[in-house]
């Protein structure tokens, strides 16, 4: 119960920081909306945390980005705007900006890898996060994300 509420309680957070945009987040003042007391709240956390895999979910390089799409048919999920998106992005990668993520969970396969990537990697860790607690094991980042692509002179679509 307390990681449902945990899991809850972050999606609530990323909700609110989604609609007020990415670029207005601040720390905030959030109160608890549970009975919980503050110490077995900090060791479900924590044990969420540590749990968390050696490589975060990630795919660390293009080689090996490259390697999981063509070897096990990943679908690839590019999270920023339309806008940035149509300038560029990497071959193959459908456009699902991440406040729209929940509302295109169709377009998000559980039976192979997913990876999703950003601009830099902020929103990327939002988006595999999100997905995580709403029960996608599949799902990975690749950190490297847009700049790292274009960074190693791997081609772009438009």
């Amino acid at each position: 119960m307390v990681k449902k509420l945990i899991a809850v309680g972050l999606a609530t957070l990323l909700f609110i920081f989604l609609e007020m945009g990415i670029g207005a987040i601040a720390p905030l003042a959030v109160m608890a909306e549970s009975s919980l007391p503050q110490a077995e709240l900090s060791a479900e956390l924590t044990q969420f945390l540590t749990s968390l895999p050696g490589d975060y979910y990630t795919i660390g390089n293009t080689a090996a980005l490259k390697n999981i799409i063509k070897s096990d048919r990943a679908r690839l999920i590019d999270v920023r705007t339309p806008a940035e998106y149509a300038a560029g992005h990497i071959p193959n990668a459908i456009n699902i900006p991440l406040p729209n993520l929940t509302k295109n969970l169709d377009k998000i396969p559980s039976d192979r890898p997913v990876i999703l990537y950003c601009t830099t990697g902020y929103r990327t860790a939002m988006g595999v996060m999100s997905l995580q607690m709403l029960g996608y094991s599949n799902v990975r980042g690749f950190p490297p994300s847009f700049q790292g692509w274009k960074l190693a002179g791997e081609p772009l679509e438009k």
